[in-house]
């Protein structure tokens, strides 16, 4: 029952601190527009980034890395500290290392629903790449790292920042699942990936035809 609470408690507060939407806001603040309205229509730095410039575009990116790794920080200290004051003493070693990476998973996956399907957007949102880059350094450095250098290395070969991210996901779940990582985490990951591409179906379209945007072009 202490596992069900602190997971369900966990995956709501990861949810609505995945809903931020960081994006749209730096539009209403910094523009006085909604950025849904406007380039490619998502709420993503890459968006902002045609729409309002590089600074502000860095600045959702870093909030939205941020966004993941706060919600894997929250879980496991929520975790610990729930379990502790329910029953009195610690949880042994065991149960944490049995119980804890499934209560990580499943905030992992609140904050990208969360970001992709903000509940303050009428459930819309980015497509949930940089938010993931967070959960996986926060969860496994090794598989986070890995993943940021292959999309920063497709960035500078493609200047296609839909293709890196995809191919960032690819190399997350290829990473998690060569390393000896638990099975929730493992579990995560491709789910999450799979998810991080499927929101890039209208890019996959564009990358087939030929017409997706290179960064400094303008959106179609």
């Amino acid at each position: 029952m202490v596992f069900w609470i602190a997971s369900l408690v966990g995956l709501a507060i990861a949810y609505l601190l995945g809903s931020l939407p960081t994006g749209y806001l730096a539009g209403k603040l910094l523009d006085g527009i909604d950025i849904r309205e406007h380039g490619s229509r998502s709420t993503g730095a890459t968006n902002v980034l045609r729409i309002l410039g590089k600074w502000p575009a860095l600045a959702v990116l870093l909030t939205d890395v941020l966004k993941g790794v706060a919600a894997i920080v929250f879980a496991r200290w929520f975790y610990l500290w729930f379990s502790t004051v329910s029953s009195g003493i610690p949880p042994a070693a065991y149960d944490l290392q049995s119980s804890e990476p499934w209560a990580v998973c499943l905030t992992g996956l609140g904050v990208l629903l969360g970001h992709g399907r903000s509940i303050w957007l009428n459930f819309t949102g980015g497509k949930s790449a940089a938010t993931g880059l967070g959960v996986l350094l926060a969860m496994s450095w090794p598989v986070g790292v890995g993943a940021a250098v292959v999309f920063g290395v497709a960035l500078a070969a493609f200047r296609i920042v839909s293709l890196s991210s995809m191919l960032a996901a690819l190399t997350a779940i290829a990473l998690v699942c060569g390393l000896e990582q638990p099975l929730p985490y493992r579990l995560l990951v491709i789910s999450g990936g799979l998810y991080v591409i499927l929101r890039h179906r209208a890019n996959i379209r564009r990358l087939r035809s030929g017409t997706e945007p290179r960064l400094g072009q303008n959106s179609l």
